[in-house]
Parts: C-alpha cells; structure tokens; sequence
C-alpha cells in the first residue's frame, strides 16, 4: 500500500476536544499525521463563533465555531466527529449528531474540508470501528489505524485514571470542597469556565469536577435520580453527584445559555437533593455575562457554606 499523502489535522479546542483530545492527537501521532489544535478560548475567538453562528445555538456550539473559523488556511482539514450514541440510553446532545453538517454548512464560502468519523452503536457502529473506518479513508491500512486507536484509548484512559485520582484526594482533603457539576466543554474553556474555577481557587476551595469519576459507576449510580435518563455525559455528572454530594460542603451545577438538557437535568437533581441539606447554586453562562455579576454569586454561595461549617453543619464538620 503506497504511504498517505502528509497532511495537517486541525482539532478544534471545543466541545468534545475536553473529553477526547488526548485519544485524538495520540491517534494522529501513531499515524504520522500531524496535528494543530486551536487555542484557548479568549474574546476574539467567541466573537468570531457568535458571528458565524445561529442565535438559538447554545453558547458552546458558538465557541466551537470560533475554533473552527480559527483553524481556516492552517489545515487541510478540521475534525469535526459525528457522536451519535454509545447504546440505549448513551445518546449524546442531538448537537453532536449534526455538528459535522453544521460546520460544513457555516463555513461553506470558506470551503471547509471535514475530516469526521461516525458513533453510532445503535446503527452498528462503535468508536473504535468508527476511527479505523477514518484511517481507512486517510489511505492507512486497517492494522495501522487499529494500531493508533489503541495507542490513543490507552493514553485516553490513562489521563481520564488520573484524574479520578485527583478528584478522590480532594473528596479527602481539609478545608471547603465544592463539586462543580458541568460538561468538561464549560468547565475547561478558558473564557467562560476557567474563570470560576480559579475565582473558587482563590478563596481555597477544593474544586471537583463532577465528570472527574469512573463512569460506568456514575452512569449505574444515576439511576438514583432517573432510571429512564438517556444523555450519557448528563448521566456520568448526575451519577457522580449521586455518588459524592455528601463528601461535599456544596454543589454548583453550571451550563451555558440555552442548554436544554442541563436546563432539565440540573432542576431534577435540585429537586432530588432538596432533602439532603448540601446547598446548590446554579449558574447559567451567557455571552453578556460579566465576571462581576458570576463573583458577587459565588462569592454569596462561600459565605453560606462557611457559616454552615462554622455551625457545624458542612460536611467533615
């Protein structure tokens, strides 16, 4: 088989970036192929996807757009995934079903080439016969693309191991923890997640991100709060708080403007937890919102866990 043309792979720092980042460029590298990832968001990059994007798309698909206008003319093509499901009741944001189209569509006058791969476990295909078919297309044998799909889910998995591992050391640790229930898409984005995490940081508050926890655990212990729910990601968080809520002094359950699964989800685990006593703040980012605005609430949320710790009632009180 004659060797694949050399090319660039642009990988968009959005979304699922957070989640399969690591698998991606290892799987690229073991194939040869070079990568570029766009970088953290910042002002420039989230005017960019709000110009390019539709009003009613949530502000994270507005992101990943900027990221992709970002990539343009440093890349033969941009990796934009189709995740439909992972199997019944593992169903992804139905954004992740079309975002291969979307992008394209977007960015048509710029004639955009879409390198994607295809989930769908319930149509018969799973993540790894989806990349192997990807390499297959980049003109690398089946054993090649098998190859760096298993470099990639090995370093995937290893990154994904260690941060449970952090996240059990901080369930462990003094002082005030707060588990921060949101996809890794919002919590990791430079400009809009980031900046949360390292306000709590700032008063010494242990931070644990909910999706830091074996999922096949969370997905089972999310059956407390739903048996029906379907949304992967919202099942591992859910699950995970199921699992954590009472080795925390407090919830923030955070989204972006307007993600209709959070809308659901987050209410349902405020009406489950009503009775446990850990209070929850939830926050909803838009693009108007102002860093002012998110510290004079959070900034509210500390007091009340620390005067609950101070009467005794905080957990490790």
């Amino acid at each position: 088989m004659a060797k694949p043309e050399p090319i660039t792979v642009g990988i968009p720092r959005g979304l699922l970036y957070h989640r399969y980042g690591t698998l991606w460029q290892t799987y690229f590298k073991t194939l040869g192929i070079n990568t570029v990832v766009s970088g953290p968001t910042d002002r420039v990059t989230a005017e960019a996807g709000a110009k390019a994007a539709a009003d009613e798309m949530c502000l994270s698909l507005k992101v990943y757009l900027g990221h992709v206008a970002s990539l343009i003319g440093k890349c033969d093509a941009v990796l934009v995934p189709r995740i439909v499901d992972f199997g019944i009741r593992r169903v992804m944001c139905t954004t992740f079903e079309g975002l291969p189209d979307i992008a394209a569509n977007v960015f048509r006058d710029q004639r955009l080439k879409v390198l994607s791969y295809n989930v769908n476990v319930q149509g018969g295909v799973g993540h790894e016969e989806a990349m192997i078919a990807m390499g297959r297309a980049l003109g690398f044998s089946r054993k090649a693309a098998k190859k760096a799909w298993k470099a990639g889910l090995a370093a995937q998995k290893a990154r994904d191991g260690a941060a449970v591992e952090r996240a059990e050391k901080q369930y462990k640790a003094p002082g005030l923890k707060i588990i921060l229930g949101a996809h890794r898409y919002v919590t990791e984005d430079a400009y809009y997640g980031r900046p949360v995490i390292q306000y709590l940081k700032s008063k010494g508050v242990e931070v644990i991100l909910a999706d830091a926890v074996d999922r096949r655990s969370a997905r089972r212990a999310a059956r407390q709060f739903s048996p029906t729910m379907k949304w992967e990601v919202s099942r591992e968080i859910a699950g995970s708080i199921a699992m954590h809520h009472s080795r925390a002094d407090g919830i923030i359950l955070m989204s972006v403007y307007p993600c209709a699964l959070d809308s659901m989800v987050d209410d349902m685990i405020v009406r489950k937890l009503k009775d446990s006593g850990v209070p929850i703040l939830v926050l909803t980012v838009d693009a108007q919102s102002g860093t002012a605005g998110l510290e004079t609430r959070l900034e509210s949320f500390l007091d009340i866990l620390t005067l609950r710790r101070r009467a005794g009632k905080g957990e490790n009180a």
